[in-house]
This record gives C-alpha cells, sequence and structure tokens, in this order.
C-alpha cells in the first residue's frame, strides 16, 4: 500500500519541482528587464531596479499571511492559488509590454513577488512531505533546489538572447519568456487541481492558548539572523543585477546576449555550489561555511571593484544555446560571476546559525525569514542610488558592507546569548 502511495505521488513531485524552476525564472526575470526597463523608459539606475524591488517587498507584505494560509487551507489551495497569482503577475507583465507602460510593468513585478513569495512558503514543506520527511524529504529538496538554479541560469541568458540590441530593447522583445513562464503555471495548475496531496499541517483547535511572554525575536541571535538574511538576499541578486548593468553599458559595452550569459553563469555557479553544499554540508559546520564563503566573497569583490576595466581575460560562459563558450571580459565581471560560488551556501548557514537553540520557536522564526527576503529588492535599490551616484563600480561598496556583516554574523554575531529562554 505504502508503495503505491508513493507511486501516486510522483506527479505531484514533479510538478513541486516545476514550482521551484518557475520562482527561479519568474523571480529571474527581472534582471535583464532592468536592461529593458532603462532603454526603453530611459530609467534612472535606481528605477531599473524597481521591478526587481516590488517582485521581493511583496515578501514583506506576504511572509506571514502565506504562512497563515498554509495552516488553514492547507498546501494544495495554497499553491493553486499562488499559482493563479503567478500567472496574473506575468500576464500583467506582458500587458506592460502591450501598454509600453513603466506603471504597468512594476504591477506585473510586485503581482509576481505575491506569488513567489507564497510559492517559497509552500513549496520546501510540501516537498519535504510528499518524499515522507527525513532523508529522503531533504533529499528531494535539494534536487528541487539545483533545478531551482537550472531556472536562474536559463532566464537571463534566454531574454539577453531575446532583447539582441540594448539601445533598442522593448518588454515586448520578452514575451516568448513570459509565455512561456504562464504556460508552465497552467499546466501545472490543471495537474495539481486533480491530484489528491497529504495535509499534515492544516490547523484546527479551538482550545485557548497561553500567552507567551518569550518569541523568536527575545533570541539576539536570530534578530542579527534576520538581519543577515536581508542582507544575504540583497547582495546575491545585486551582484548579478549590477554586473549586467554595468556589462552592457557603454563604459563596457558588452552584447546584452554576452552579458546574460556571464549573468547565466553566476547562477551556474550558484548550482554548482549549492551541489557542493548538500554533499559536504554535513561535514562542514555553517560556521565554518558562511565565514569562508564570505571571506572569498569579500576578496572577490575587492579584485572587481580595483582591477581596471581596461585588463580583460576570457572566462568560460553559460551559452543560450545550453553549451559553454569563451568570451573576452573585464577581469572585474569574470570575479563578480564567481561570487556565485560564494553566495550559493549562504542562505542555508545562515538559517541554521539563526534557528539554532530556538526548539519552539522555530516555525515562527521561519515566517520572519521569508519577511526579510525582501532584502533582495531593497539593497539594490541602495545600491543603484549609489550607481546613480558614483558609478557601477562604485556601488559594489555596497555588496561588500553587507558581505562584511556576514562574515560578522558566522563569527560573533551567531552566538546564541539567551540559553536561558526555555524552547521545550
Amino acid at each position: 500500500m505504502e508503495s503505491t502511495a508513493k507511486k501516486n505521488y510522483t506527479l505531484p513531485i514533479i510538478m513541486m519541482v516545476a514550482l521551484f524552476f518557475m520562482i527561479s525564472f519568474v523571480t529571474g526575470l527581472q534582471n535583464p528587464f532592468g536592461i529593458i526597463v532603462k532603454n526603453q523608459f530611459a530609467a534612472s539606475n535606481f528605477m531599473s531596479q524597481l521591478g526587481n524591488a516590488a517582485n521581493f517587498i511583496a515578501y514583506a507584505f506576504m511572509g506571514i499571511p502565506a504562512g497563515m494560509l498554509l495552516q488553514k487551507i492547507g498546501y494544495k489551495k495554497t499553491a493553486l492559488l499562488a499559482i493563479i497569482v503567478g500567472f496574473c503577475g506575468v500576464g500583467i507583465s506582458y500587458l506592460s509590454g502591450v501598454a509600453g507602460s513603466y506603471a504597468v510593468y512594476l504591477t506585473g513585478a510586485f503581482v509576481s513577488g505575491f506569488s513567489m513569495c507564497m510559492l517559497n512558503t509552500v513549496v520546501n514543506p510540501m516537498l519535504n512531505t510528499l518524499g515522507g520527511g527525513g532523508n529522503k524529504g531533504n533529499q528531494l529538496i535539494q534536487v528541487a533546489g539545483s533545478v531551482n538554479s537550472i531556472g536562474a541560469t536559463i532566464v537571463p541568458v534566454l531574454v539577453g538572447y531575446l532583447i539582441g540590441d540594448a539601445a533598442k530593447a522593448q518588454i515586448s522583445d520578452a514575451n516568448p519568456a513570459l509565455f512561456l513562464a504562464m504556460g508552465i503555471f497552467a499546466i501545472v495548475f490543471i495537474v495539481l487541481l486533480s491530484m489528491q496531496i497529504p495535509e499534515p499541517h492544516m490547523v484546527k483547535e479551538d482550545k485557548a492558548k497561553t500567552p507567551d511572554k518569550h518569541s523568536a525575536l527575545s533570541f539576539r541571535h536570530f534578530i542579527l539572523g534576520a538581519i543577515a538574511i536581508f542582507l544575504y538576499v540583497g547582495v546575491e541578486v545585486g551582484i548579478p543585477n549590477f554586473m549586467n548593468l554595468f556589462a552592457t553599458s557603454p563604459e563596457i559595452g558588452i552584447d546584452p546576449t554576452v552579458a546574460g550569459s556571464i549573468v547565466g553563469t553566476y547562477w551556474f555557479l550558484m548550482m554548482i555550489g549549492r551541489l557542493f553544499g548538500a554533499s559536504f554540508g554535513a561535514k562542514i559546520s555553517s560556521k565554518a561555511m558562511l565565514s569562508s564563503a564570505a571571506t572569498v566573497g569579500m576578496i572577490f569583490i575587492l579584485i572587481a571593484i580595483f582591477a581596471p576595466a581596461t585588463t580583460k581575460v576570457s572566462m568560460p560562459v553559460f551559452l543560450s544555446d545550453i553549451s559553454f563558450g569563451m568570451v573576452e571580459v573585464p577581469v572585474g565581471i569574470m570575479f563578480m560571476a564567481l561570487c556565485g560560488l560564494c553566495t550559493s551556501i549562504m542562505w542555508g548557514g545562515i538559517f541554521n546559525l539563526a534557528v539554532e537553540g530556538l526548539g519552539k520557536y522555530t516555525a515562527a522564526a521561519s515566517g520572519i525569514f521569508m519577511v526579510m527576503v525582501c532584502g533582495g529588492g531593497i539593497l539594490p535599490l541602495i545600491q543603484g542610488a549609489v550607481a546613480d551616484a558614483g558609478g557601477f563600480i562604485t556601488s559594489f561598496w555596497v555588496v561588500f558592507l553587507g558581505l562584511a556583516y556576514l562574515l560578522y554574523y558566522a563569527l560573533i554575531g551567531s552566538k546564541n546569548v539567551n540559553k536561558d529562554i526555555p524552547v521545550e
């Protein structure tokens, strides 16, 4: 009976992995769209990041409600609702191309962000449950995480190819990518609607709870960890976004298709890093992993800041025909791309350190973490303002300071100084 049940869950597992792909694909659209809106609407670097900001700031609004939805209506209905919202968000992005409207574009990015937050909230625990929990559930999440990285790798390469000439870029150029996203959403919706899925986390309790005077926010190392997640997501997104803008700027003049390939290579290196993290995570402490990644990342960013743009190197990149090729780029851009290896393993390390010793407060802490993902929108906005004031290279000091805080958190801030609080 058990094997039949597991066999029956093969299709929903595939659908959840497809949604993991969609999270990165739809989120990743904002990277090449930064180049499009900058050219189509003569936007500043700050304005070019507003779509990305709208996508991530939606997490601040939806993180906690998404967790409550999961408990109230269950995995299946929350996932279906998220897919509908995602379909509408991508549809609005398409309409922004038809209308040639920057405001409609921002609305689409914001609506898409609501969907991505809801999907993030549901997909991880759902895969864990469908896999039966434990090692099998964790393994499924790692597999889905790698597929997530593939989505992030493909989208800048695909849209960079569709854009062609950056000086003539229009949102409508990206229509094939938007239609692909809407098609996948529609297929997953139809399949999930017809499936039976276990719902172990729905809450039906009327009993009065005695108020707890403590919460996840009573722990200093958790508060500092929440700040670390906020900065980490901002760094992870800011590096490829501004690498793309810098590479396609008149100062460097790299073709958008090639620049998209370099950004795709950043996300491809993140996938390699995640596979490494999944393989060796049990043998290396979160503290050692995070401190090492932050240190190497800081060194790479310093090289990127100080290396002369005239010094060129040939680097292998992930091309639009899903192969590797060599392109000549300034050495600084190569080191920006290499940062993907560092950012890949940071989320798990920060999360593990921040929830260490939280016991019964861990679930609430996870909801707060989802809210702090909005850093992926806010930090690039700050970086955009710095880029407008002092140039692209100067803006990477924002990234450097973010990495410096992550190093501080790994070495000092992650220590639990509130062990007197009962957590059982």
